[in-house]
């Protein structure tokens, strides 16, 4: 087959089956030299186990189809030989060893040395013109555990530049980044373009696959759908060929009648007892019956420390009380929480919201045990009437309740853990980037399941970092800014412009008065 000098890579009807599942059909991908190809889809369309096949994780011989590379037709047998050819893929879960510096970590596996000895001069001087490249002025002797989730990120691309890689892969690399530094990320990626690095860029964010990508690959069902040059379609276009249809709403708000106060947060102080310090700092909020109040604010703000702490697994509590239906409650623990009627579901779904290697059936059923049990024994037909009724509801696309939670798409993921939160039946149930890392199929879905809830009469405490999430589901938004409340508004009332201002008045406010203490402007 004739091959394209402009192609750096090409992947050539690759076809990969699972027992019972064509995850890839006839897949072509083509990424010229020297661009930055987007590749989107929804999760489960067959990303993450093309790139699997790119890699080598999935060895010459488990699928159909070629990989050409600079014109060489490449046969990986391991991840090792990918690298060798050339290509490098930066997870989502970075996978820097945190316990050692940056210089380690760049040349881990490949040390500079001679007779058996790391020239650490050497390793030292190479590390600094690499990190400056990707735009950190940063000791390469600084541990990996004293950086930003943001500084990590860049010192993985440093890591693969430093293997002269020809084509860098990003899986969803702003995912747990503020917004400032996903900026930051993608300017440095326009940069190495410029220099001539290839890079496959992989997200859900599809602004930043407006803003940064040269060409658009749209992968639906495990197969190739199109490809878009930059400025031939919108953003609309690119969901539709995604999904396979038009999403006339991507937020399908329904205006609420809200009942009355549901939960009430008084005067709530809580430290980390760690460092001491006040993280909280005197918060009160109020959630009613049947509403969504959008919690919002830029990371750091103490959003998520606020949830933890009232769910019982963050902090010291110095002062304040929680009130459920008019009455104090106590919250301890998370048993007591789950008892009082208050559920949360983390931001970080594999580590605190699901049991991987368990199955759909026992994820579902985990925090309402006490629910489906008589005398202490579990109704082994009652936990499966009750997962299979969520399975349902929540439209979980999976062949079993006996399906294990790990081999689930990020969004049916997403579900399994809603699922578990509302078999515990709760009043209250809070959201923590309940969309983060999910297709905008996914996405759609779970905002119709909230808006299910709320007529049911659940009141939903939603933290998003995306400000159209905020906008487009809140009844209400209330905005922190460095452990305070700064702002509350109506939907009628709020706007980005609006939001961004309180979510940045405390750090304004410090700056000005560090400037009068210092006698500048």
């Amino acid at each position: 087959m004739e091959y394209d000098s402009d192609n750096i890579l090409e992947m050539r009807s690759i076809t990969k089956n699972f027992p019972g599942v064509k995850a890839l059909d006839n897949v072509s991908f083509t990424v010229k030299r020297g661009e930055i190809h987007a590749l989107v889809g929804e999760n489960g369309a067959g990303k993450s186990t093309l790139m699997k096949v790119l890699s080598g994780v999935y060895p010459y011989g488990t699928y159909d189809g070629d990989i050409v590379i600079n014109g060489q037709v490449q046969r990986f047998g391991a991840i090792r030989d990918s690298e060798n050819a050339g290509v490098a893929i930066i997870y989502q879960e970075l996978t820097l060893v945190k316990t050692m510096n940056i210089c380690e970590n760049l040349f881990l596996g490949d040390e500079i040395a001679g007779r058996g000895i790391i020239n650490w001069n050497a390793s030292f001087r190479r590390a600094a013109e690499v990190l400056k490249e990707v735009g950190l002025a940063i000791n390469p002797a600084t541990k990996v555990l004293h950086l930003g989730v943001g500084v990590q990120q860049l010192v993985e691309i440093a890591k693969a530049l430093v293997k002269k890689t020809d084509v860098l892969v990003l899986d969803e690399p702003t995912s747990a980044l503020s917004a400032e530094e996903a900026k930051n990320l993608l300017d440095i990626l326009r940069s190495l373009r410029d220099r001539g690095v290839t890079c496959v860029f992989i997200s859900h964010r599809l602004g930043e696959v407006m803003d940064i990508a040269d060409r658009v690959t749209v992968l639906r069902d495990g197969q190739t759908v199109a490809t878009l040059n930059r400025g031939g379609f919108t953003e609309d276009d690119m969901i539709a060929r995604m999904v396979g249809r038009e999403l006339t709403e991507l937020f399908p708000y329904k205006p609420k009648r809200a009942g009355g106060v549901l939960m009430e947060i008084r005067n709530w102080t809580v430290v980390d007892v760690e460092s001491d310090r006040v993280v909280i700092d005197n918060v009160s909020l109020t959630l009613r019956k049947g509403e969504i109040l959008g919690l919002a604010g830029l990371v750091g703000a103490g959003r998520t420390e606020l949830v933890m702490s009232i769910f019982g697994v963050y902090g010291r509590v110095v002062s304040g009380e929680i009130l459920l239906n008019g009455k104090p409650v106590k919250v301890g623990t998370p048993h007591d929480a789950i008892n009082s009627g208050i559920s949360l579901l983390s931001e970080d779904r594999k580590r605190y919201g699901l049991v991987l290697g368990m199955d759909i059936k026992n994820n579902l059923s985990l925090a309402a045990l006490n629910s489906l049990s008589r005398h202490g024994v579990v109704s082994e037909n009652e936990e499966i009437l009750s997962a299979n009724r969520y399975v349902s509801s929540l439209n979980i696309k999976t062949p079993s309740i006996e399906q294990k939670a790990g081999n689930l798409s990020g969004g049916n993921q997403q579900k399994v853990v809603i699922g578990k939160w509302l078999m515990t039946r709760p009043e209250v149930l809070v959201l923590d980037e309940p969309t983060r890392g999910i297709d905008v199929g996914a996405k759609v879905e779970i905002y119709h399941i909230m808006n299910r809830l709320v007529d049911d009469g659940v009141g939903v405490l939603m933290i998003s970092s995306e400000l159209p999430e905020v906008l487009g589901m809140s009844d209400r938004v209330v905005v922190m800014s460095e452990g305070c409340i700064t702002g509350e508004m109506l939907k009628r009332d709020a706007s980005q412009e609006k939001i961004m201002t309180f979510a940045t008045a405390r750090f304004r406010q410090s700056k000005a008065a560090a400037a009068a203490l210092s006698g500048g402007e």
